[in-house]
């Protein structure tokens, strides 16, 4: 009996002494790895208004990330969260929104998406995507998400025979999920941009 009582005892000790342990790494670690999802968010940030020099994050209404796009058919996306996009001087240049989009192949996928203040998609960069190798996981690449920049469109959608309209993407060849997933993704962001812009909740 006191064989058991002592193994108990000193299992408990283990396992509250492990227990400390982590939670003294997870104290020590956890503001060092925030201030580098911040830097990988700003410079994500930059990447999609580059002619923006700071960011200021915007207070958005309630559920409208999830209420406007939804609205405009985009029920497996979500606006997360908006930045302005400000230049030297102060002024707004445009805004960047984190978008999830639920229709990867892989899982969510989310991504930052610039937009000037006159609707003009900037850009877009991956922040989290888990697609197949070789596949989906080319809507990382540049030459992929570049077809988005610099248009200013109603919304996008893909073909399989060749972009020829202003509007149109290539799909990725054997990932037409993760490319619809990106697409709407983006046409979500343009759904919001046309509704709400950056306004914050006053």
């Amino acid at each position: 009996m006191n064989k058991i009582v002592k193994d108990a005892f000193v299992l408990t000790a283990i396992t509250l002494i492990s227990g400390g342990l982590l939670g003294s790494v997870y104290e020590i670690t956890k503001e060092p790895i925030a201030k580098q999802e911040e830097l990988a968010k700003q410079e994500a940030y930059k990447t999609v208004l580059p002619k923006a020099d700071s960011f200021k994050e915007v207070a958005m209404k309630g559920d409208a990330g999830v209420k406007i796009p939804a609205a405009a058919g985009y029920t497996a996306q979500e606006i997360t969260s908006v930045a302005s996009g400000l230049d030297k001087d102060g002024n707004q240049v445009g805004f960047v929104y984190t978008i999830v989009t639920s229709e990867g192949y892989g899982g969510d996928i989310t991504f930052t998406m610039g937009i000037t203040s006159d609707g003009t998609v900037q850009g877009i960069e991956m922040l989290s995507i888990s697609e197949t190798a070789g596949l989906g996981m080319k809507a990382a690449e540049d030459d992929f998400k570049s077809q988005y920049a610099n248009k200013k469109v109603e919304k996008f959608q893909y073909t399989k025979t060749g972009a020829v309209e202003e509007n149109e993407i290539d799909a990725i060849s054997g990932a037409t999920i993760t490319t619809n997933a990106v697409t709407n993704g983006v046409n979500a962001g343009l759904a919001y941009f046309a509704e709400e812009g950056g306004k914050a909740d006053e």
